[in-house]
């Protein structure tokens, strides 16, 4: 027979479960933390503009309204932030980094230099889609795709490493289009390799148009010699200086070699990645997925991006998952075919 429970023994079990203290939930989490957006490029380029754009605006959109910095840990192409969040973050959620999401490309063609497990880490979305672009300084006299053919004048593109779109395209040109550009690797961003085009350190530069349009805006508004010239780019905007521009779909006549440039520029559809360490628990990853979703939809953050004439496309951190086990997954043919882009081990 059960016995019934005492009303004595009733209030005794109550008082004990108020004087609890209360579970830490998910949602309790962030309360009173500071949340590092980490940038793998250096500042004033189109990684560092989208990063702190959304620094400034996340915490309304986290529970708990946490603090939030922005930093740069450049170098390396952003590999060395890259290793950052895959060795050494703590798997908290309170470190968020953004670098270069063609090191997954890299990874998966084979380069040595990159060990690191990008399926392990927790994908927290993309603020953009990016739109490959190339451009020559008006100093060297060229306009046009068919100038850059024809031309015997060097042409050298800054870049900082391999698998960076200043190192890539390039590439991706003299192999597709039998252009003879040299890459000049090792600058920290875009902001130090427009500091040398200016210098005229080198004379051609291939980046994304959604940032260049913004942090490039001088250079491309100059006339004459120091004028930015774009001469193709992957498809066209309503941006007067562009939406007349050849098309690497259309200059690529080859299917095969067009088919190199497409491999490659997989990457483009989660552009600027935010990622966390592994092992960060899933509802943390979830509230930050959350966050960016709502920040990227924020009226005073899309004000802000629209006088700054920055381009918000969001990719969630879903797709981004998605689209970065589809670039490690590439087939054995596409990687054969993209071997040139990666750079030995002496």
């Amino acid at each position: 027979m059960i016995k019934p429970i005492g009303y004595g023994t009733l209030l005794f079990s109550l008082a004990l479960f108020l004087g609890r203290p209360a579970m830490v939930g998910a949602d309790d989490f962030y309360k009173g933390k500071t949340i590092r957006f980490i940038v793998g490029q250096a500042a004033g380029g189109g990684y560092d503009t989208y990063g702190r754009l959304i620094a400034r605006h996340i915490s309304k959109h986290i529970p708990g309204n946490p603090k939030t910095t922005s930093e740069n840990m450049e170098g390396a192409g952003s590999l060395i932030s890259a290793n950052y969040v895959y060795r050494q973050a703590s798997p908290d959620g309170l470190a968020v980094v953004m670098f270069n999401n063609s090191l997954v490309v890299q990874n998966a063609l084979g380069d040595p230099r990159i060990k690191i497990d990008f399926r392990k880490l927790g994908w927290v979305g993309a603020p953009s889609v990016g739109v490959p672009v190339c451009m020559v300084m008006g100093f060297t006299g060229l306009k046009t795709l068919d100038d850059v053919l024809k031309t015997k004048m060097p042409l050298k593109a800054g870049a900082t490493r391999a698998g960076s779109a200043g190192y890539d395209l390039p590439l991706i040109l003299n192999e597709t289009l039998g252009t003879h550009i040299e890459v000049i690797s090792g600058f920290t961003g875009t902001a130090t390799t427009r500091v040398a085009l200016q210098k005229r350190e080198v004379n051609t530069f291939c980046s994304q148009w959604e940032s260049m349009r913004v942090t490039a805006r001088a250079m491309l508004d100059a006339t004459g010699e120091d004028k930015l010239i774009p001469f193709i780019i992957s498809e066209h905007w309503e941006d007067p200086e562009v939406k007349n521009l050849p098309l690497f779909k259309d200059a690529i006549k080859d299917p095969k070699k067009y088919g190199i440039f497409r491999a490659w520029a997989a990457q483009m559809d989660f552009q600027r990645p935010f990622s966390v360490a592994p092992g960060t628990p899933k509802d943390r990853l979830e509230i930050l997925r959350n966050g960016l979703t709502q920040t990227l939809k924020d009226p005073e953050l899309l004000a802000e991006a629209k006088k700054s004439k920055l381009v918000i496309t969001p990719v969630s951190g879903e797709k981004t998952e998605k689209l970065v086990d589809e670039v490690l997954s590439m087939p054995a043919e596409a990687k054969k075919s993209l071997q040139f882009l990666v750079r030995k081990t002496k």
